[in-house]
């Protein structure tokens, strides 16, 4: 098969590799679009060492099974594979599973490819009226609704009463902007510093997009979500949620500075490290788009799998305004 496979700090290349052979419990999935996300960039700028090269990354998947009993159906894959029978998993925490694998990460390869092997457990099928690239946006919308739910428990208010921020606009944050409304938290902003993405995300998804200039910073927002993860997000994450809020943090930007401990302790805020997502969590996502409830889907640009060096380029030069790139082996 064709993949995707990074070589090196921002190189790729397209060749053929081996066709991926199905473990006993696992189907071969035709690969029909594969999301870049964050993480993918940080890796192939050779900043993740969990990512060696060479690696074939991509773990926002949608396909087609080609073997087993839902052979033909189109699915969604969710990425993370875990034991099921840790604690973690028994108790539904089962992202924080001690033996958690996800494909783009050794010993599981990523989605960058034709095909892709997973777990029949992992996936979920996807209703006709849903297309292949609304389908792969269920992973980063996971993440988002996730971190969510975690927070929604932790408020102190009445979630339809909170006013909430989300800081960055790229997959996670919109998710995450996303995910607020449909869990009944319609008051909510974002913050995108890029002003043509954030023209896109007010026109296409009905969001009010502020930008860092002028989001508040005088600790008005009962959440805040940092869906970036840099010190420059967690400070402004820190000034801007109100005494006694929350502050959830899903980016993993960069792992140093930032947040203000002294506030977050005087002022009694609970800050909330948020990963992933269990494997409800990503059924329950994925039911909400089936149903409508995460809006049209429709801000994404398919390019061809074949040209993945030049889309990673663009994210990295911040020429791209929609919130998702997704790859595709057959453009």
């Amino acid at each position: 098969m064709k993949a995707l496979v990074y070589t090196g700090p921002e190189a790729q290349s397209y060749r053929d590799v081996a066709d991926p052979v199905p473990a006993q419990d696992e189907v071969l999935i035709r690969v029909a679009h594969t999301g870049i996300c964050g993480s993918d960039m940080h890796a192939y700028l050779g900043h993740d060492e969990r990512r060696p090269a060479p690696l074939i990354l991509g773990h926002e998947v949608a396909g087609t099974v080609q073997t087993g009993p839902l052979s033909g159906r189109h699915v969604t894959v969710n990425p993370l594979v875990t034991c099921g029978t840790c604690e973690a998993c028994r108790t539904g925490r089962d992202n924080l599973c001690a033996e958690r694998q996800i494909i783009s990460m050794p010993p599981r390869e990523g989605g960058f490819a034709d095909y892709l092997a997973m777990p029949e457990r992992n996936l979920v099928t996807v209703p006709d009226h849903v297309s292949d690239a609304q389908a792969a946006l269920a992973e980063p919308v996971a993440c988002g609704w996730h971190a969510v739910r975690l927070a929604r428990a932790a408020l102190s208010c009445e979630p339809a009463e909170a006013r909430s921020l989300v800081i960055g606009g790229g997959a996670i944050g919109l998710g995450a902007a996303l995910s607020l409304r449909a869990q009944g938290m319609p008051d909510v902003r974002l913050v995108e510093p890029n002003a043509s993405r954030g023209r896109f995300l007010a026109k296409t998804c009905g969001i009010e997009v502020l930008t860092p200039e002028e989001a508040d910073t005088s600790g008005q927002y009962d959440l805040v979500i940092d869906g970036v993860g840099y010190a420059a997000t967690r400070a402004a994450a820190s000034a801007q949620v109100k005494p006694g809020g929350v502050i959830a943090h899903i980016g993993l930007g960069s792992a140093d500075g930032g947040l203000d401990i002294r506030r977050v302790t005087l002022q009694e805020i609970t800050f909330i490290g948020t990963y992933t997502y269990t494997a409800e969590d990503f059924r329950q996502t994925a039911k909400a788009m089936f149903e409508g409830r995460l809006g049209a889907l429709n801000w994404v640009e398919i390019r061809p799998l074949s040209e993945g060096q030049a889309a990673f380029a663009d994210l990295r030069a911040g020429n791209i305004s929609v919130p998702k790139i997704l790859l595709s082996p057959n453009t």
